[in-house]
């Protein structure tokens, strides 16, 4: 179909359509900007025509022409059809304007008058496609929209390509989409575009994106683990993805965790269409084969497929098996090819392919697995059978497996055996936490809540809804009287209770006392009950709030928490002892034996699957690289532990809060403030006033690289205010208060910023935290410059520059540098001598924003001293003014303008504006205007 785009259609479309596809949108617009064309290739359900259709909206919405054809495979045989598609509704626009020939030709083959063929008009009719295209590109740029060119008949795809290689300058542009599997080539469908044609290949969606997509189209609220099905399911075709969730939403039995998917009909239809081409028997392999998790040759055989090689290689020619000859697997070409295989038999057939396996299956898992899949009913032998192999894969590092074995535990437990279904629940409800996946946990525990009235059970139960709500501890606070009632007296299950209690005093009252009061009854429960596993868990929580209080029993409760006999799952624990000894050491400036502990940490999790903890080791280890001045490295760590963390769903605002400050220091000061925005905000819906205090420390460090000094400051005098009611006393935990300082000097406030470095001495020097002590005298370095002390200063950051790298504080030794580069600036001799030490350390960090600050420096430094800018005899009314205010102020009297203040103050612009604001006010004065009166002693009014 024809459409003149200055004929009314919306000109963007709605962003759904391009989800997960930013980037090559961004690619295929520029280059359509540029006056080129666009190939889309991909297999089907992969999106292409979507994004076709949202490019061809956006280029046509500024009254271009737009000239559109859809093939279809049933109509590819018939000649000139695209052709009449493209130039149906405007040949009578174009006729007029071409030769006769060109004109009877072209009229003779869109109207179908005449019988004309390429054969017999051939040169005249690509004459007149050519000449017609360029008719319509006189009055502006034209767009041909050209949907699965593989079908294009060749008369047309011929006429085309003819015209695409001879238009040269003529503003016609090609946007085509072809349908290509993995390994096909698409060049062949090149012959149809213009010579620079970019080819764009769309691949499959992440998990998250399949998740955004889902959302977006009207399937909100699947938890993780079903989106993570899709996913899978789906191998990311966005198609394929919204025709299961669509299944998913008209099911009136969804699946139970662990079972199949539901394949709508016409998916199946989709993918088993080559199914009938196979014997019955090939297609009982192939069932066989869906129903294994790792199927290979000897599998089939030991399954009792006796002609399993002939019948899967019958199988890959059709194109339902993937051909890999040198690998002993049988892979399905796609992974719904298998799903709806499996959805395709009967319940009967299922259960046979299942029993064989149970046979066939040399891993014990793989056995109890299929002997539970293919029984029916309660059966205790085959329940105790997943119990095992549940153990060994927690053993195995796989606790996503070991929740779907005791999920099928359960279903096969007697009601009234020992133990009983909801016993297995609770397992697997613990087992689906470790794997990260909340929302199966948090509905297995809401079963149990449902039915159970076992104490045990219950509490049991209510420990996993408590820890599924993670750090939004304040949504589960009506939990905790229930809790409690439930445990009655047994110091067994009051210990679970006080330790979650320990965790809400932190997180929801921001009381660090009655944190660690609680954490301490825990333990003592715990070690009167005999629970060694809660007894740790209390005993780390207990260290981890007296580190962060400064408490001086800290390093006595950590080797209490070390003690033997150790729990192997605790040991490693994000909460755990090791954690809480990583957290001591980082504060206590050991950055490499911190480095070698949480690294240890880290391994271990991942060896056991343990998702939750190994968001917060990645956060560990990334933070403590950030320390070292491996800026690179800590922005790699970060952004893949929130990746991770949105993942799992699990420490999405503590991952966003490092993600921001590793961005800060080594990526992009922009990204840094959009992540520490996001944290607070986390932080903020949460009620979580532990980490808010944490993520606006993020914020106003990346607002101070972005030198944003006022929003710098608001932020950290927020932090300042929330600590100081948390009883944080320890300038370890954030190491915010330099930062501050340095804004409240950069915006005049230097009494203040004095204020802030002096009582934060007292604590540092109380604790012995050298490297904070250091930072401090960086900025107490600027209020010396600030009040004149130009030798002073430059003194104490020389000191400052050499403790810093003897402690291994690789960026912040830089940023010493930094500032004194940009004092001794001032003093006469070569500028950029004076930044090439600072340039080089902030190389050897990676800090890519710092570098970019020097260049800046650099290109904007003047003879004149940098800070502070001395004003010839000020009148006296200046001399109520802050030492900032005052050299903004003298600035403004020698007709300076506001850049140029900011660049002879190394400060921003914001920064000058807001200062001068406080100058009018101060001076009872309006203006520049009425400074510059003030200065030459005339009236302001």
């Amino acid at each position: 179909m024809t459409v003149r785009r200055d004929l009314k259609e919306s000109g963007r479309r709605r962003p759904d359509l391009v989800i997960g596809r930013e980037e090559l949108f961004t690619a295929a617009r520029e280059q359509l900007g540029r006056g080129g064309s666009v190939l889309l290739h991909g297999p089907a359900g992969i999106g292409k025509s979507h994004v076709l259709r949202a490019l061809a909206a956006e280029y046509g919405g500024e009254g271009r022409t737009v000239l559109r054809c859809s093939a279809t495979e049933s109509e590819s045989h018939l000649p000139f059809l695209a052709l009449a598609d493209l130039l149906g509704l405007v040949l009578g626009e174009v006729s007029g304007k071409l030769p006769a020939a060109q004109r009877t030709a072209l009229e003779s083959a869109l109207t179908g008058r005449g019988e004309s063929t390429l054969q017999r008009d051939g040169l005249a009719l690509r004459l007149a496609v050519l000449s017609a295209l360029r008719v319509l590109a006189a009055d502006g740029p034209v767009l041909l929209v050209c949907d699965d060119l593989q079908w294009l008949d060749p008369a047309s795809a011929e006429l085309l390509g003819f015209a695409a290689r001879r238009l040269g300058d003529t503003p016609v542009r090609m946007l085509c989409a072809v349908r290509t599997d993995d390994h096909e080539e698409y060049d062949g469908q090149l012959r149809a575009s213009p010579p620079d044609t970019l080819a764009l290949r769309l691949g499959p969606l992440t998990r998250a994106q399949v998740s955004g997509l889902l959302d977006q189209r009207g399937y909100p609220g699947l938890s993780r683990s079903v989106v993570r099905d899709i996913h899978r399911t789906s191998g990311g075709n966005p198609l394929f993805a919204l025709e299961l969730g669509r299944a998913l939403a008209e099911s009136p039995t969804p699946p139970r965790p662990g079972e199949p998917l539901p394949v709508p009909t016409s998916l199946r239809a989709l993918v088993l269409s080559r199914l009938q081409m196979l014997p019955p028997e090939a297609r009982n392999t192939l069932l066989v084969a869906s129903a294994g998790a790792r199927p290979t040759l000897t599998l089939l055989h030991a399954a009792g497929r006796v002609n399993a090689e002939a019948e899967t290689a019958r199988a890959a020619e059709l194109g339902l098996l993937a051909t890999e000859p040198e690998g002993p697997a049988v892979r399905f070409a796609h992974p719904l090819i298998s799903a709806a295989l499996y959805a395709e038999a009967t319940g009967q057939q299922r259960r046979a392919a299942h029993a064989a396996l149970s046979r066939a299956a040399s891993d014990p898992i793989e056995r109890a697995r299929h002997l539970a899949l293919a029984t029916t009913g309660a059966d205790p032998e085959v329940a105790a059978r997943l119990a095992e192999a549940a153990a060994l894969a927690r053993d195995r590092g796989a606790p996503s497996v070991a929740a779907s074995l005791a999920l099928l535990a359960a279903r096969h437990a007697p009601a009234h055996g020992v133990p009983g279904p909801d016993g297995y629940l609770l397992q697997a409800a613990e087992d689906a936490l470790l794997a990260g996946e909340v929302d199966l946990a948090r509905d297995i525990a809401r079963e149990v809540l449902d039915r159970s009235t076992a104490s045990a059970d219950r509490v049991g139960a209510w420990m996993v809804v408590i820890e599924a709500a993670g750090q939004a501890l304040g949504e589960v606070d009506a939990v905790f009287p229930q809790a409690l009632a439930d445990a009655g007296d047994d110091p067994r299950l009051l210990a679970l209770v006080h330790y979650q209690l320990a965790w809400r005093g932190l997180m929801v009252l921001g009381d660090f006392a009655e944190a660690r009061q609680e954490a301490a009854h825990a333990a003592e429960l715990a070690a009167r009950g005999g629970d060694r596993r809660t007894e740790l868990l209390a005993l780390a929580f207990q260290a981890q709030t007296e580190t962060l209080m400064g408490h001086p029993d800290a390093p006595a409760t950590i080797k209490r928490a070390l003690r033997e006999p150790q729990d192997p799952q605790v040991a490693c624990h994000h909460n755990g002892a090791g954690a809480a000894r990583f957290r001591w050491l980082l504060m206590s400036d050991q950055l490499t034996e911190a480095r070698t502990t949480v690294t240890a940490l880290l391994r271990e999790v991942r060896r056991r699957g343990m998702v939750e903890s190994e968001v917060h080791f990645l956060r560990f280890l990334a933070d403590t690289e950030l320390r070292s001045g491996h800026c690179g490295r800590a922005l790699d760590l970060a952004r893949e532990g929130l990746r991770l963390a949105r993942d799992c769903g699990m420490g999405e605002g503590a991952s966003a809060m490092l993600t921001s400050l590793a961005e800060a220091a080594g990526g992009d000061a922009g990204r840094a403030l959009t992540l520490a925005q996001e944290a607070v905000g986390h932080a903020e819906e949460d009620g979580d006033t532990v980490y808010l205090s944490r993520a606006l420390a993020a914020l106003g460090h990346a607002q101070l690289v972005a030198r944003d000094e006022v929003g710098a400051a608001r932020s950290l005098r927020r932090v300042r205010v929330l600590e100081e009611g948390l009883g944080v006393t320890d300038p370890a935990r954030g190491r915010w208060h330099g930062d501050l300082a340095e804004a409240l000097v950069r915006i005049g406030e230097t009494g203040e910023a004095q204020d802030v470095i002096d009582v934060t001495r007292e604590h540092a020097l109380r604790l012995d935290r050298e490297s904070v002590l250091a930072v401090l005298d960086r900025a107490e370095a600027l209020v010396r410059a600030a009040h004149g002390d130009l030798d002073g200063a430059i003194a104490q950051l020389t000191s400052v520059q050499d403790r810093l790298a003897k402690l291994g504080y690789g960026l912040e030794e830089a940023r010493a540098a930094f500032e004194l580069a940009r004092l001794r600036a001032g003093r006469p001799g070569p500028v950029t001598s004076s930044y090439e030490e600072a340039a080089r350390l902030f190389r050897r960090c990676r800090a890519l924003p710092w570098l970019r600050q020097v260049d800046a420096a650099v290109a904007a430094a003047a003879p004149q001293p940098a800070v502070p800018v001395p004003a010839p005899a000020p009148p006296a009314a200046l001399e109520g003014l802050a030492a900032m205010e005052r050299q903004v102020a003298a600035l403004v009297m020698e007709g300076a303008t506001n850049r140029e203040i900011a660049a002879r103050l190394f400060i921003s612009v914001k920064t000058v504006e807001a200062t001068l604001t406080r100058v009018y006010r101060k001076l009872g004065i309006r203006s520049r205007v009425d400074l510059v009166r003030l200065a030459a002693g005339r009236p302001t009014g």
